[in-house]
């Protein structure tokens, strides 16, 4: 028997569009560096509120976006206190995340308005809240707090997720790590890093961005420094799991990339090199029982006065057992200024290291949600792409690459889409990914100077009645929207 098909199908906004056929419609340069970092999208009055943190500025920018080719700045919200991090939108209620001027003290969240951006509560969080989303129902808004150090790390906060309760006047739960203190080791042997000069462990954890289920029901959290993604369950407000990431393996053919700036070009070959994943953003797709996470591998550093991970391979004594090639591979043409941790890779600390360990692991990748394993990885390809399109950035080669910071997923016809961006490429891949083990390339989009927020908004919820991609990029300020033809 067929399925009876509505008239209401056959106008469902967004059904004939073409996923691989994104192109710009829009652009608005809002501002210097610093400006236009991230953006939510209200589709109740059509505006656009972006961050903008200038230089003696401190506001979210409204943008009129009933015409995305003609994009207007209303207006700008005042805040006070230290920097705006991140904005979400729901129910024509945006939320914006807001750090201490000493980042080390709590943080804030205030609710305005999206019609007249009044202030509608504003309340205290953990330290550093560095991303805020609102569960898919609403009920909640959950902030990621880094809790970074201190310069001279005497300070060191803890990392926390602050899960606030919309119906419950605001209420603010502050969710820490602490009771996995017992799990260190075993963690520490499958790929968690916990390695802060006398932080605790509910200390050192430092959470970086959320993602929520469906059903509102779970979040995860990227542990970025940490390498690792939490599961926290909303119902009862407890963090119930970590997940270590593990390590990239570069000596693999398919892992092959381009680790020095001074080999006179891009040229990808396999190293003796691991990568830790160290994800930034994450988004998930519930596909059955099953739910995908996709992470974009950025990589982080910790680099304060009193402490510094980092250093060039050139500068570390390698185990001659090892690398038996050791003086060849320091060579500034080799690896000799691929920057790497000092905090792994020397397990009998003997000062010879055995192992050497990058950040980021210059891809995306797909874990199961309820078990932690990893379901797919990019290997080389956002690189390669990137330099079959002319747009690697050798200088970075050294460093961690396209550097994938940003993501956003959303259903384009009737696919499954994943936006990648790429803070270093300055440029979003677009990838099919309805089938979440074996995602598939479908082109590349060229954005604005270092493209940090990634934004999906949907056909349904769009101005234009068709699915748009709102790009916005910190180091020019430029807002740029994309949207795909139709069959």
């Amino acid at each position: 028997m067929l399925a009876s098909c509505s008239k209401d199908d056959d106008h469902q906004p967004g059904k004939d569009e073409d996923p691989s056929t994104f192109a710009e419609v829009g652009s608005l340069d809002i501002g210097e560096a610093t400006a236009a970092e991230i953006s939510a999208y209200d589709p109740s009055t059509k505006r656009l509120f972006v961050v903008n943190n200038g230089d003696a500025i401190n506001t979210i920018d409204v943008i009129d976006m009933a015409d995305p080719a003609k994009m207007t700045k209303l207006t700008s919200i005042p805040l006070t206190g230290g920097a705006v991090n991140s904005l979400s939108v729901h129910d024509k209620k945006l939320a914006a995340a807001i750090e201490a001027l000493n980042k080390q003290e709590p943080g804030k969240v205030t609710i305005y308005n999206t019609s007249d951006y009044s202030v509608v509560k504003t309340v205290t969080v953990g330290a550093l809240p560095d991303m805020i989303t609102y569960s898919p129902d609403g009920n909640y808004i959950l902030t990621a707090n880094e809790g970074e150090p201190s310069a001279d790390y005497t300070n060191d906060p803890v990392g926390s997720v602050s899960v606030i309760s919309v119906k419950d006047n605001y209420a603010v739960t502050n969710i820490d790590f602490a009771s996995f203190a017992g799990q260190q080791a075993d963690l520490q042997q499958k790929g968690l890093r916990v390695f802060g000069p006398n932080a605790s462990f509910a200390q050192d954890m430092e959470p970086e961005y959320i993602t929520v289920s469906t059903d509102s029901k779970t979040a995860w959290v990227t542990l970025q420094e940490n390498n690792a993604i939490a599961k926290i369950d909303l119902s009862s407000k407890t963090a119930t799991n970590i997940f270590p990431l593990g390590f990239k393996n570069y000596n693999d053919d398919a892992n092959a990339v381009d680790l020095s700036d001074k080999d006179g070009g891009i040229t990808f070959k396999k190293s003796p090199v691991k990568g830790m994943y160290q994800p930034d953003a994450i988004a998930v797709l519930q596909q059955g029982s099953t739910p995908f996470l996709f992470t974009v591998n950025e990589g982080d550093v910790r680099e304060y006065d009193a402490f510094k991970e980092a250093d060039r391979i050139k500068n570390f004594a390698l185990d001659p057992a090892v690398f038996t090639d050791a003086a060849t591979l320091k060579q500034d043409a080799q690896l000799g200024r691929l920057n790497i941790t000092k905090t792994l890779g020397d397990a009998n600390g003997d000062g010879l290291y055995e192992a050497l360990y990058s950040f980021g692991a210059r891809s995306f990748s797909v874990w199961n949600g309820n078990t932690g394993a990893q379901i797919y990885d990019s290997k080389n390809e956002l690189e390669q792409k990137c330099k079959d399109a002319g747009v690697y950035d050798d200088n970075r080669s050294d460093d961690k690459g396209v550097e994938p910071e940003g993501i956003a997923l959303g259903l384009v016809g009737n696919k499954n889409i994943a936006f990648v961006g790429m803070e270093r490429a300055d440029a979003v891949a677009v990838y099919d990914v309805s089938n979440p083990g074996a995602p598939v390339f479908l082109q590349l989009l060229k954005t604005g100077d270092a493209p940090e927020g990634v934004l999906f908004v949907s056909a349904k919820d769009s101005p234009t009645k068709k699915s748009l991609l709102i790009v916005s990029s910190e180091d020019d300020g430029v807002v740029k929207v994309f949207t795909p033809a139709t069959r």
